[in-house]
């Protein structure tokens, strides 16, 4: 396989530790990144050290929508914000505008932007599409109501020639192709059960965009109640827990992206899980469970689970990038449109 060189949309948690995982994927070239106040480009290659110290915390209070309303809304790096800091970068109002500007030169854009509009991330891509990008877009977005609003968008990005796969993370993402590959010792599909643990000990205010979006998970709330939030409610709610959230039947689009390969019904998927904002180590095994029936009849349970040593990090930015080379290489062959995680896996 060719180099393949990319950009990273927002430098929070999974902008920064994607380029980090990057230094140890062969082929892998990162050649831009920008959050709301910067943007670096080196069509050689970017020094990930230096923007990555430039960086540090660079972490949006509310993932990412009202913070850029206010001087509290992301932490200070250097004399300027974010990646405007890096000696790499210059200071933007139009960063992703400017990214697209250099997309000849780009084979792939991994979007690690927190998708707290639910059309967000669908508005992106259309973005690039309309400025005629011949590539790969990536993203790691949870909600399964977002898939429809892509695949609304899937010939024009068909027309431009783009590949885009979506929901790339850990779940959807690795888990959903761990679901797929379980389900292929079936002929019949009756349940998918994913029950993930995370352990953040550096807690909300290092983890802010994701832990607002989980937030939205919870009995109660929805995107627009977690958004709406101030900072001092969501430590407020995580205290009231004592720092462990729990989550049952969350709207995650493993759902549709397993019934979109052709593995189940969506109804046939539920997904929960515990996040611990105290401790590194996870609350729980992360688990994905298959049952259905074999060739011969019987009924069976095919399990996946993830060592509880491999981390967020390692399961969401791995995956995203491994995940990134293969639609590349579909791209070049060709394949546009909208894709799952588990249509890249062997077909059930």
């Amino acid at each position: 396989m060719h180099e393949t060189t990319f950009a990273v949309l927002g430098t929070g948690g999974i902008g920064r530790r994607a380029l980090e995982v990057s230094k140890d994927k062969e082929e892998l070239t990162p050649v831009a990144a920008c959050d709301r106040h910067g943007v670096a480009v080196d069509h050689d290659g970017l020094d990930v050290d230096e923007l990555l110290a430039a960086t540090e915390g660079n972490i949006a209070s509310d993932g990412g929508t009202a913070a850029a309303k206010s001087e509290g809304g992301i932490k200070q790096a250097g004399t300027d914000k974010g990646v405007a800091a890096s000696v790499q970068a210059d200071p933007t109002e139009t960063p992703i505008d400017d990214i697209i500007d250099e997309s000849d030169a780009i084979d792939a854009v991994l979007i690690a932007l927190p998708n707290l509009e639910h059309d967000f991330i669908p508005r992106v891509a259309e973005r690039f599409a309309e400025a005629d990008y011949e590539g790969v877009l990536v993203d790691v977005l949870k909600r399964s109501r977002v898939i429809g609003m892509l695949d609304d968008r899937e010939e024009t990005l068909q027309d431009s020639g783009i590949t885009f796969v979506c929901g790339a993370g850990a779940t959807p993402g690795f888990l959903t192709g761990a679901a797929a590959l379980a389900a292929q010792s079936f002929v019949e599909v009756h349940e998918v059960d994913i029950w993930w643990g995370v352990g953040l000990k550096s807690g909300y205010e290092d983890n802010r965009g994701t832990v607002r979006e989980d937030i939205a998970h919870l009995d109660g709330y929805d995107i627009e109640t977690a958004r709406a939030m101030t900072d001092e409610e969501i430590e407020a709610l995580v205290d009231e827990h004592d720092g462990v959230l729990e989550f049952h039947d969350m709207e995650h689009a493993d759902d549709v992206l397993l019934e979109r390969a052709g593995i189940c019904d969506a109804e046939d998927v539920t997904v929960g899980g515990v996040l611990d904002l105290r401790n590194d180590e996870k609350p729980t095994t992360t688990t994905v469970t298959v049952t259905g029936e074999t060739f011969d009849g019987e009924v069976a349970t095919n399990t996946f689970e993830l060592g509880d040593d491999t981390s967020m990090e390692a399961n969401v930015n791995g995956p995203a990038l491994g995940y990134l080379k293969a639609a590349v290489r579909h791209n070049r062959a060709g394949d546009y449109g909208v894709f799952g995680p588990a249509e890249l896996m062997p077909g059930f």
